[in-house]
Parts: C-alpha cells; sequence; structure tokens
C-alpha cells in the first residue's frame, strides 16, 4: 500500500473551539499556573495519519489573554540525561490576532513564541524560558513583547511534564477579544526521542511562516 503525499490534515480547514476562562493565571505562588478544564483540550488529529499524540494541548482565554497547557505522556529513556544540548523539550506557538488565512506571508499581526524546558541540576524540576520571535520573511514584524510579559510554568510530573503560559493582551499585538473572536494558531511540541507533534500540518510545509497553514482558534463565551 503506498504513502500519502500529502498529510490528510492538508485537506481540511481546521478551526477549534477555546471556552472563556475567568481568573487566569492564577496567583497562587504554588501549583498549577492555569489548570484549565478538558473543554479547553484542541482536538487530536495524530489518528488521521495513522499515528497516537503523546501531548495534549489545552487553551483558554478571557480579556486579559490568552491561556496554553501542554501535557506530555510518558518520558524518553534519556529524558533525564544530565547532557542534552538539545534541551530537555521545546514548545512553539504561532498566533495571527487577525486569522487572516489569505496571505503566505506573515504580517504584524502575526506573531510566534518559543519555549525552551531544562532539567535543573539535581534533575527534580523543570525551568523554563520563554521568549517572543520574529518570523522569517515576514512583510511586517509583530512588537516584541518583553520576556517579563510571558508568565510561565513547567513541572515535571510522576509520568511526563506540563508546560503552562498565558499571553496577556498586551503582548499580543492586535488582540481584541471584543471585536474579533477568531485567531490564527498554530504550534510544535518537541523532545529529542519523540516524532514532532502538530496541530495541522507540520514542518514538511513553510508553517513557521505561512499563516494560511495555520488553523483557526475560535474564542468562544
Amino acid at each position: 500500500m503506498s504513502s500519502a503525499l500529502l498529510p490528510q490534515a492538508f485537506w481540511f480547514r481546521i478551526s477549534a473551539s477555546s471556552p472563556r476562562v475567568e481568573k487566569i493565571p492564577r496567583e497562587a505562588a504554588e501549583g498549577a499556573l492555569l489548570d484549565l478544564p478538558a473543554s479547553c483540550a484542541i482536538p487530536d488529529l495524530a489518528a488521521l495519519e495513522g499515528r497516537k499524540s503523546w501531548a495534549t494541548v489545552r487553551v483558554g482565554w478571557n480579556v486579559g489573554g490568552l491561556g496554553i497547557a501542554v501535557q506530555a505522556d510518558g518520558l524518553g529513556m534519556n529524558a533525564k540525561s544530565p547532557d542534552r544540548p538539545e534541551g530537555f523539550a521545546n514548545v512553539a506557538f504561532w498566533i495571527d490576532t487577525r486569522d487572516t488565512r489569505n496571505v503566505s506571508r506573515a504580517t504584524r499581526y502575526c506573531q510566534r513564541f518559543q519555549a525552551r524546558l531544562t532539567l535543573s541540576r539535581d534533575r527534580k524540576s523543570l525551568r523554563s524560558i520563554v521568549e517572543q520571535r520574529p518570523i522569517a520573511r515576514a512583510t511586517a514584524d509583530a512588537p516584541l513583547a518583553s520576556p517579563s510579559l510571558l508568565v510561565h510554568r513547567a513541572e515535571l510530573l510522576k509520568k511526563g511534564w506540563r508546560f503552562e503560559l498565558f499571553l496577556p493582551a498586551k503582548a499580543l499585538h492586535g488582540f481584541d477579544a471584543d471585536n474579533n473572536r477568531r485567531l490564527g494558531f498554530a504550534y510544535q511540541v518537541s523532545d529529542a526521542e519523540r516524532d514532532d507533534q502538530y496541530l495541522g500540518v507540520g514542518r514538511d510545509f513553510p508553517l513557521g511562516e505561512n499563516p494560511s497553514l495555520w488553523s483557526t482558534l475560535e474564542l468562544k463565551g
């Protein structure tokens, strides 16, 4: 049986719902930053390609901004090796606050946020570094948000890890939930021992540069 020339996700215009969740981010010094409910889960499309997902992504919002949580199941055999130059895991998000689907180059409303997770020296906890990065070939660059605005938390679990990020409205150029409830959205979750996971098409396409390949996130509530 011959393999498909194009991934099945290429044939769909993917749209996912994100419910309104008040009181995020949480102010507690310890514990979950977001604790998003199951209703915030982004659809799992890995089965379209005959694969099984190893991470779940949830997205919730309120007038203050956008909350994103990633939870990975399981750890590779070498996950806690102290010498991993590639880091423990990496997560990238692309957001278009105008959901412009008819352009192939990013506009000033398109933003990329990159998270790098590393193990602490005692190998019992995770540290995260998050920054906004420019998008290659953009017709105009979005303003770069200060890393101090990006609230995030990472933790090791008994059988995996969790990363939570809250992007305040002032860090999302063009975010205006009162007048626009549709965002362009894409993600990539990576670690050194498993295939990268995406919402739709992957890096076989210019996912990081072309917002027409991103999915739609509908802000509900």
